[in-house]
């Protein structure tokens, strides 16, 4: 390594073995150092009492303990939480935290889960989406993605025990700082997040789930698919006119051969769009085929967009479709409808002249 990263949180142990090896310490001084940043969670590198003043200078010369800033933490009615997070450069990016007693697949859980961000804005353009309305920025390092949790954790007062990659951003355009990110997060010397614990979310981009299949990561694999037809898909996620659905499905066929978890469908139900039970049959033989479970949610009211959610009745319609199909399938009850925090209401809504964008 040339020189260091602008955080501490980015690097993995053996990262650090080879950074203080070059500094002329012994192997041991990384797993020191590494427990200090993730089990005893320091501010400084000042409180590193078993390293050398030497190497505590060093390490506060050449590191920060501080990738991102919490600006703003808003409360659901439903106990979702939502952070806004200064970057380093003054960017914002925006994490969910969705209570334990329901987890992101519907399901009631224990799990406390944090739904977490890859980009700053997104280049994808679903047109149902609010993350992207704003234009791609930039990718995320490890150390922002990372730091995330940890701050989440800092204001929760809780253990995260459940994460997803599905705020801001797609998580397989950046997926070098993700795959980082994941080691950091998973590892005994990290995080320590268990492999069933950790869920990719993508629009679809095929070559990079082929080569994240092959990687030995202990994760689990979602695609947002909302639509079951090329034709259904394409009106609403560009992304599908570069890996339409058979080029997708082939993709997750090396996914299914190189990987155990079960594949999630996440399917956004989207009035007169993508809803009709033409769609949802279409759906039960598509997941049957990947033996992949499928997770409704009712569209998310996005201001400056026109879509809206089916009735109840259509949407426990098309699930019936599903489960009559013997497709494992939940309608989501969504959390965090109350500040734009649940699916698709990731949105940087204004910049003050402090260059705080604040959730309205």
């Amino acid at each position: 390594m040339s020189s260091p990263p602008d955080s501490a949180y980015g690097l993995t142990l053996d990262d650090w073995t080879e950074w203080l090896a070059g500094q002329g310490e012994r192997a041991y001084r990384a797993r020191q150092v590494v427990e200090w940043l993730f089990a005893k969670r320091v501010n400084s590198f000042s409180e590193m009492t078993n390293l050398s003043a030497r190497l505590r200078e060093t390490l506060a010369n050449g590191f920060t303990l501080a990738p991102l800033e919490t600006v703003l933490v808003t409360g659901s009615s439903d106990t979702t939480r939502k952070f806004l997070f200064r970057l380093a450069d003054g960017r914002l990016v925006e994490t969910v935290l969705i209570p334990a007693n329901l987890g992101p697949d519907g399901e009631r859980s224990d799990r406390l889960t944090l739904c977490v961000s890859s980009q700053v804005g997104c280049a994808y353009d679903c047109k149902f989406c609010a993350s992207g309305l704003a234009g791609f920025t930039r990718n995320l390092t490890a150390a922002e993605i990372v730091g995330q949790v940890m701050e989440a954790e800092r204001s929760a007062g809780e253990r995260i025990n459940n994460l997803v990659f599905m705020g801001m951003g797609e998580p397989l355009a950046n997926l070098t700082q993700l795959t980082q990110a994941i080691r950091i997060l998973n590892a005994d010397w990290g995080l320590r997040l268990g492999a069933r614990h950790l869920t990719v979310s993508t629009s679809g981009l095929a070559p990079q789930i082929e080569k994240l299949a092959t990687l030995p990561l202990p994760i689990r694999l979602a695609i947002s698919l909302h639509g079951a037809t090329d034709e259904v898909r394409e009106r609403i996620m560009p992304v599908n006119r570069k890996y339409p659905l058979a080029r997708l499905f082939e993709a997750l066929q090396v996914w299914r051969e190189h990987k155990k978890q079960k594949i999630t469908f996440e399917y956004i139900l989207i009035d007169g769009v993508n809803d009709g039970l033409d769609q949802a049959t279409v759906l039960a033989r598509r997941a049957r085929s990947m033996r992949a479970k499928v997770n409704l949610i009712p569209y998310n009211t996005v201001e400056g967009l026109e879509w809206r959610r089916p009735p109840e009745q259509q949407q426990e319609a098309f699930l019936d479709v599903l489960q009559q199909s013997g497709v494992p399938a939940t309608l989501r009850r969504e959390k965090g409808h109350d500040i734009e925090a649940a699916c698709g209401q990731l949105r940087l809504r204004e910049e003050t002249d402090r260059g705080i964008i604040a959730a309205r």
